[in-house]
């Protein structure tokens, strides 16, 4: 009788198992489709070289005594670059959490703005290709939202490097001991 139930915990264990595996594999293979739908569309989806002007902590003091929905008065172009850490899309406007070596910084991704500096469908294709872990470079003037925060307001942007994997999970961490012990560093 415990070899049929010991037997069916295991059965159980690795379909489970096979299920995260093959969500795994699918995440891959999607995002190896966007790395092609890239590559279809002229767009190097590991650029060679970027050039930041910023990093988030000399953007927080320089412009930290913006009010509230107040954009640079000289329009100074920055350029900062970083990895995506959270995505939020709301049709014609999306805000992206950019961390780079320093800190975080919010980029404000207007529609209207990106599709008018590089051309139609830009706003679109970056919605499409991006995600969490990719890292990429952005360039536009430094406002502070209505909520009060402090972003780039980006005219263009560049994929630098798309990720294969997603991120870790932020609370859960690194759950296989196994692993853990192997990949220290």
């Amino acid at each position: 009788m415990s070899t049929t139930s010991t037997s069916a915990k295991t059965s159980k264990q690795g379909s489970s198992s096979s299920k995260a595996a093959s969500t795994g594999a699918e995440l891959r293979a999607a995002r190896l489709a966007k790395i092609s739908a890239m590559r279809d569309a002229g767009v190097n989806p590991f650029a060679y070289s970027y050039v930041a002007s910023t990093n988030s902590v000399a953007l927080q003091e320089k412009y930290g005594s913006l009010k509230d929905g107040e954009e640079d008065p000289g329009k100074t172009d920055v350029s900062i670059a970083g990895r995506i850490m959270a995505r939020r899309v709301f049709g014609k406007l999306a805000f992206f959490t950019v961390q780079d070596c320093a800190g975080t910084v919010q980029l404000y991704l207007d529609k209207n703005e990106i599709d008018g500096a590089m051309g139609e469908g830009s706003f679109a294709n970056m919605k499409a290709w991006t995600d969490n872990g990719d890292i990429i470079g952005a360039k536009g003037t430094v406002k502070r939202t209505e909520k009060g925060e402090l972003s780039v307001k980006v005219s263009s942007w560049n994929m630098l490097t798309k990720s294969l994997a997603p991120l870790p999970d932020k609370f859960h961490g690194f759950t296989d001991v196994e692993k853990r012990y192997r990949a220290r560093h």
